[in-house]
């Protein structure tokens, strides 16, 4: 489905990725992991258009995605969760959830698409019409990824939903990752939890200082040296 080739993004003249190369199939969930400052951020933006690469090639499909403007990377099927999850503070649950829906095709199933949130996120319910920012954090991570599934999207893009969570939320938080991807959604996630990541990915690669340096696997991955001295400072001896 999504094949990015020999990626480079730069923020001015400061190269941030380089030659990142990844695929992610129909229905696959891929696990993205490196340490803080490897560019994974970067990376996820860039496939959801918010940063445009130096070089390199995107495709859906077989659809470029390089030659879209960003605000038609959603109708070819690709929603981002950012970092931080970015809701509109003074509105509403629902009008946050609403505006994921602009799509006309998803605009049409807006009600139903509210529903399915609700049924995947029952806190959601009981918080509709409250302001967003009076949501505990994970009940706002709730509310983030409501928003972009509300999109109808077939590639998901998770970038660290785990983070500033209580571990009780942050079990919540990846049950209803599996759920999104039991229904078919492809997911691609950015998470610093590695262990919990790789548990649930059908494949994963790690980034390191703005380059792909193991994929694999999820059990290869974890196993590779490469993880434990990005993290752990660990060499073989």
């Amino acid at each position: 489905m999504l094949e990015v080739r020999g990626l480079c993004v730069r923020y001015g003249a400061a190269p941030a990725l380089w030659n990142v190369s990844l695929t992610i199939g129909d229905g696959e969930l891929v696990s993205l992991v490196g340490p803080n400052g490897a560019g994974k951020t970067t990376l996820v933006n860039a496939i959801a258009g918010v940063h445009k690469p130096a070089s390199g090639q995107m495709t859906i499909d077989g659809r470029d995605l390089m030659a879209l403007p960003a605000h038609r990377f959603c109708e070819s099927g690709i929603a981002l969760v950012p970092e931080g999850r970015r809701l509109f503070a003074r509105m509403s649950v629902r009008e946050n959830l609403e505006i994921g829906a602009y799509r006309v095709a998803a605009r049409i199933e807006r009600e139903a698409a509210i529903e399915g949130v609700c049924a995947l996120f029952p806190a959601v319910r009981d918080k509709l019409d409250h302001p967003a920012a009076s949501l505990s954090g994970g009940q706002q991570q709730m509310v983030a990824i409501g928003r972009a599934l509300m999109a109808k999207p077939r590639l998901l893009l998770l970038d660290e939903p785990s983070l500033g969570l209580s571990p009780l939320m942050v079990h919540a938080m990846f049950g209803a990752i599996r759920d999104v991807h039991a229904a078919g959604t492809a997911v691609l996630l950015v998470e610093q939890n590695v262990a919990m990541a790789l548990d649930i990915a059908d494949r994963a690669y790690l980034l390191e200082e703005g380059r792909i340096v193991a994929k694999g696997a999820a059990s290869d991955v974890r196993d590779h040296p490469d993880l434990r001295r990005a993290y752990l400072g660990a060499t073989e001896q």
